[in-house]
């Protein structure tokens, strides 16, 4: 656990965050994995970065070598509506790279939410105030389509979603672009999908090889051009507390999201 010092306000990095949720609904893809090391790549170029821990699993957070929370975090936020944003968001040891945790609490987020007025967009209307003080704010979504998920959606300008290179990569995709429209039309007018990020991706299996040309031949321009490789240092560091470019500078999943990085800073307009 490393929190540096008690509720910094962020310094004003211009402008408006662009706001990026991650989601996929089936689970393992590495989405939290892609959350928490796009995050840190972005903030070690420069830009000012919030990371919120969606996922009642909390998996963001204990990968940045933070502690779960519910009371000061992203369910205070969206269960009180008198709980002032600022003191949910915390720094890390990295510098640029603050986190809004998540705890146990969010598994019943949904539940308390349920009754709530315009609960769609609770999380829009909680963390409006703190968009100016970003460049980039990157939502770690539960892997399910819950209520959560939605709200993130409500608020996201983009949608980032990781994909295995796996065999039935693509079921529940249809769902998910089902959801998006929706959020879209009813909710969500601006939200556009950044891209589909293949992952765990062995060049040395057919199958996987398979699966991306068909990934690309289906989706075409909406798959990234960046790939995230199958590899163990990737899975290594949560356990560190670490991003992978301080648990292991030098692997080959250090140098796929850098590349990630600097894929997201060009399609954002800051490159």
């Amino acid at each position: 656990m490393f929190w540096l010092k008690p509720n910094p306000v962020p310094s004003g990095a211009g402008g408006k965050a662009l706001t990026i949720a991650v989601v996929n609904q089936k689970g393992g893809v590495g989405k939290t994995t892609t959350a928490v090391n796009l995050s840190a790549h972005l903030a070690g170029a420069g830009k000012k970065v919030l990371l919120v821990d969606l996922d009642s699993q909390a998996n963001a957070t204990l990968s940045l070598g933070a502690a779960p929370s519910d009371d000061g975090g992203a369910y205070s936020v969206l269960i009180r509506n008198d709980y002032p944003v600022w003191s949910a968001i915390h720094p890390t040891a990295l510098y640029n790279l603050d986190l809004m945790p998540a705890g146990l609490k969010l598994a019943g987020a949904d539940l308390d939410l349920s009754a709530v007025p315009g609960r769609e967009t609770v999380l829009r209307k909680a963390i409006a105030e703190i968009l100016p003080r970003y460049d980039f704010i990157l939502i770690d979504c539960s892997p399910s389509l819950s209520l959560l998920t939605v709200n993130a959606l409500a608020v996201a300008d983009e949608v980032l979603i990781p994909t295995q290179t796996h065999y039935l990569a693509l079921e529940g995709m249809k769902l998910l672009f089902q959801t998006i429209k929706i959020i879209k039309d009813r909710a969500n007018p601006d939200l556009a999908i950044m891209g589909i990020l293949p992952t765990f991706y062995d060049r040395r299996l057919t199958l996987c090889r398979e699966v991306l040309e068909g990934l690309r031949g289906y989706f075409g321009g909406r798959v990234l051009k960046s790939v995230i490789n199958s590899n163990s240092k990737l899975a290594e560091a949560p356990s560190a507390g670490l991003p992978i470019h301080l648990y292991s500078p030098r692997s080959r999943g250090a140098g796929d999201y850098l590349r990630l990085a600097e894929e997201v800073l060009v399609l954002a307009g800051q490159r």
